[in-house]
């Protein structure tokens, strides 16, 4: 079997180059190019024709598979789940074709994938487990089926993008869940694998084909129908394909929720297009189209890794993985959705909603989202205590405790945060003096829940160890997500590439406050890369988070050696002489030089 999935990936790679390259001459012919618009992120007319090959390189794949795999053992049987797998994705892939040459209107694709993933899931009727309700499987696996296929088709919004990340969840589902799926689904999944690989050979940036509506809903196809089987086979159990699938097809779920809210938010229809995707955002951010890519991949990868690390570590906690996750995700997603992509006038449909100042309160302060986030926090939290006091022993026992102390530690510690005044603080410039707030708000809540526990309680059901790592996880968890937009923007401001490279000469009180207000102000565009300084206690120290890279005589060098593209001065000390010789240094390597003045009027 090895061998066969070893052949199935060589072949499908090598078959997608291939036939990508002859889909790349054929493509005209038939019209299937798509030309820059206003809505896509392409700037230069693309062939679109990638889909086929990926589809006619994973049947020839198969094909070589199924020869090699057939011997006296049959490891791979016709009547096995892959069948209706593939006829189902072929389908899609009918669909797409379909819609690439004449433009389907987005009811009459959702109409069909319903229609399909009915089928599916009527071929599949004998994979269900036991005592399941039929019509709550047919239902849900119908919904899922066609829910994945155009989250995938969404995410085709970049160059390389849904490749890439159905690349890394094609692998992820035939490793964890190769047992389930059965050796057939697995040299189908091995070979879809080697055909995205392949098509990416075109598809990276600048794509030079497009694999069009017909590959990202075959693709899209292929992982719903997949999960389907596993969830079909398993049953429910929170360890299950149910979490697994979700973990490794996070990128196009995240994406298409994401998006679906935001746009219902801003007024507009959820099957109009436009630059509002996860992808566009990082862009807009200043990050480049390789590097909004390469993020969503990493996220890709690290959801592929969770659903790893809970098959494989029986003793890991599932709940506080999926919740710290969650979590992490919440505070990306609300992050990206502060970045302006609609115009004002396009939150028109906000403004007669009896729900527009809750709406308005949700999406643009989010004081409403800091409580929900605090509400899970503190469960998340007391639990770990729980589970962190308790370790070695049976939690079982404990279980009762937690589920009923949990409502008075919830009715005691929200109010003591909201007393603290740690909701009227901006997430953005969280800094040390926001810390007091956190700590005291914290520690009220901790003396208010002993308080109560002990008037009314007697303390019964309550554990003072369990309170005291309660305090401390509660506290590191607030600072973490506080700090969180203001780590962001630090990354955002370091990596974007419409910032300019700055040096800046004077590190004293002058140069850390405009360091500082670089770094928090994105319309500067300015990455404070160093400072130069010449009082020799500074030299090669870190101040405000910046390296002093040496002295006057130094500058040249550093400049040439960091790629400066302009020297700030930044006291009015630095004059005469001294500015003189910066000025030359600065003229001679045709860098300008500018002054930092601050004043009171």
């Amino acid at each position: 079997m090895t061998t066969a999935l070893l052949a199935t990936f060589v072949v499908s790679l090598v078959a997608s180059v291939v036939l990508g390259s002859v889909m790349r001459r054929l493509a005209p012919a038939f019209g299937a190019v798509v030309p820059p618009r206003p809505d896509r992120w392409h700037s230069e007319p693309t062939p679109t024709m990638g889909g086929v090959a990926i589809v006619a390189a994973l049947l020839l794949a198969m094909g070589v598979a199924f020869v090699l795999a057939r011997g006296p053992e049959g490891t791979i049987s016709v009547d096995a789940p892959w069948l209706p797998v593939m006829l189902s994705s072929l389908a899609m892939f009918v669909v797409g074709v379909v819609d690439d040459q004449l433009q389907l209107s987005p009811l009459a694709k959702l109409v069909s994938s319903l229609a399909i993933g009915a089928f599916l899931v009527f071929a599949m009727s004998e994979a269900q487990p036991a005592g399941a309700v039929s019509l709550t499987w047919t239902l849900l696996g119908t919904i899922w089926f066609a829910g994945v296929c155009h989250a995938l088709n969404l995410l085709d919004n970049m160059d390389g993008l849904a490749a890439g990340v159905a690349l890394i969840a094609t692998v992820f589902m035939a490793w964890l869940l190769a047992r389930v799926l059965g050796p057939g689904l697995v040299v189908v999944l091995t070979g879809l694998a080697g055909a995205l690989a392949g098509f990416l050979f075109w598809n990276r940036p600048p794509a030079r084909l497009f694999m069009g509506d017909s590959g990202s809903l075959f693709i899209g196809a292929v992982l719903g129908a997949s999960a389907l089987v596993a969830v079909f086979r398993t049953g429910v159990a929170f360890i299950s394909p149910v979490v697994l699938v979700v973990f490794i097809l996070v990128v196009p779920l995240f994406d298409t929720g994401f998006v679906l809210v935001l746009r219902r938010l801003a007024g507009r229809k959820a099957s109009k297009g436009g630059t509002d995707h996860v992808s566009h955002r990082l862009a807009s951010l200043g990050f480049s189209e390789r590097s909004a890519v390469r993020i969503l991949y990493a996220l890709s990868l690290v959801g592929g890794g969770v659903a790893w690390l809970l098959t494989s570590d029986p003793g890991i906690e599932p709940m506080l993985i999926v919740a710290l996750f969650a979590v992490l995700l919440t505070l990306f997603g609300i992050f990206l959705a502060r970045v302006p992509v609609y115009n004002l006038q396009d939150f028109s449909a906000l403004k007669g909603s009896t729900l527009a100042p809750f709406l308005k309160d949700l999406t643009f302060r989010w004081h409403a989202a800091e409580v929900l986030l605090d509400l899970v926090l503190i469960t998340v939290c007391y639990y770990a205590a729980y589970r962190i006091r308790f370790e070695g022993q049976s939690f079982d026992d404990w279980v009762p405790y937690f589920a009923a102390s949990l409502p008075v530690v919830l009715g005691c510690r929200l109010p003591a945060l909201y007393a603290s005044g740690l909701y009227q603080r901006n997430w953005t410039t969280f800094g040390l003096r926001d810390l007091a707030p956190v700590v005291r708000g914290v520690g009220m809540g901790s003396l208010l829940v002993v308080a109560v526990a002990s008037g009314l309680y007697r303390f019964e059901g309550f554990q003072r160890g369990v309170l005291f790592i309660d305090f401390l996880l509660l506290t590191l968890a607030i600072i973490v997500t506080r700090g969180s937009f203001r780590a962001m923007s630090l990354v955002v401001s370091t990596r974007s590439k419409r910032s300019r490279r700055v040096l800046v000469y004077g590190a004293g009180a002058f140069g850390q406050l405009l360091v500082r207000e670089m770094r928090m102000n994105p319309h500067w565009s300015m990455n404070p890369i160093g400072f130069i300084d010449d009082d020799p206690f500074k030299a090669h120290r870190w101040i405000a988070g910046v390296p002093v890279r040496g002295t006057i005589d130094d500058l040249a060098d550093v400049v040439r050696r960091h790629s400066v593209e302009e020297v700030v001065l930044s006291s009015p000390a630095i004059n005469g002489d001294v500015e003189g010789r910066i000025r030359q240094v600065c003229a001679h390597m045709a860098r300008p030089v500018r002054r930092f003045r601050m004043e009171i009027r």
